[in-house]
């Protein structure tokens, strides 16, 4: 199993932590080519490529800015250049900022908007074409568990991670015939380091909630380890699903 995605190229927005992290490990442990896009982590998404290519995989590094699209254009376009094709595209991207409703300005409401939402539709706009030339792809969205569960001042992150289920849905429902999944995979409590204004107290995303059916937060592996799943030659009778890792605190 450990060569399933062999010859396959994957790009990973969002890459150089947490569960974009843990998915490019994952991605390239099972032979995958994996390009990592980062805005600013260049340190850090670096130390991630090298890791993979210690390990005899291929990694490359693509700074840009996933909500401009000349900067997706040039990404997949370097995609293109060092492994010759496209195949799997995890938009995993986001800024995950708390404020009371009243008091977010419209400026803020784009911003997180566009880096999760407008990002995942150019990137998956820019991939799809060379997915079909290459016989099909497969897509997954990272989804958002307060977009389900709901929570206070946070509603520019769900309204975004709520379109990505239907962005989801979209691009099933309309390249399925061409050979393309796509499906939206949705993370609970994970231990993940965030940006101070990313923390909060408040349930489900506060450090001390725990699932109550396992009673522990998850790691970015575990989330991974399904995106990885839904990447393989099996999964491809898997597609416009939302699917939830969350450790049994919400169940749909």
């Amino acid at each position: 199993m450990a060569n399933e995605l062999q010859g396959k190229v994957a790009i990973i927005t969002g890459a150089a932590r947490n569960i974009g992290r843990a998915t490019a490990l994952a991605l390239a442990g099972s032979g995958a080519a994996v390009m990592l896009n980062i805005r600013s982590s260049v340190e850090q998404s670096r130390a991630v490529a090298a890791e993979i290519e210690a390990a005899g995989g291929q990694a490359r590094v693509s700074q840009g800015d996933v909500t401009e699209p000349r900067d997706v254009t040039r990404l997949v376009d370097e995609t293109i250049e060092a492994f010759s094709g496209v195949d799997i595209l995890i938009n995993n991207a986001a800024v995950r900022r708390e404020a009371p409703f009243l008091e977010i300005g419209f400026k803020e409401w784009r911003e997180i908007t566009s880096i999760i939402l407008d990002a995942a539709f150019l990137c998956s706009q820019a991939c799809i074409p060379h997915m079909i030339e290459r016989g099909g792809g497969t897509i997954i969205n990272m989804g958002g568990l307060s977009a389900h569960f709901g929570a206070r001042e946070r509603p520019h992150v769900m309204a975004a991670k709520a379109g990505l289920v239907g962005l989801t849905k979209a691009i099933a429902t309309e390249f399925g015939s061409r050979g393309i999944t796509a499906n939206c995979v949705v993370p609970g409590t994970i231990d993940t380091t965030r940006e101070a204004s990313s923390t909060s107290d408040s349930v489900p995303h506060g450090k001390k909630f725990r699932p109550p059916l396992v009673g522990r937060m998850g790691r970015p592996e575990e989330v991974a380890a399904m995106v990885r799943h839904l990447c393989l030659p099996v999964s491809r009778y898997i597609t416009g699903q939302t699917i939830h890792v969350n450790g049994g605190i919400y169940l749909p």
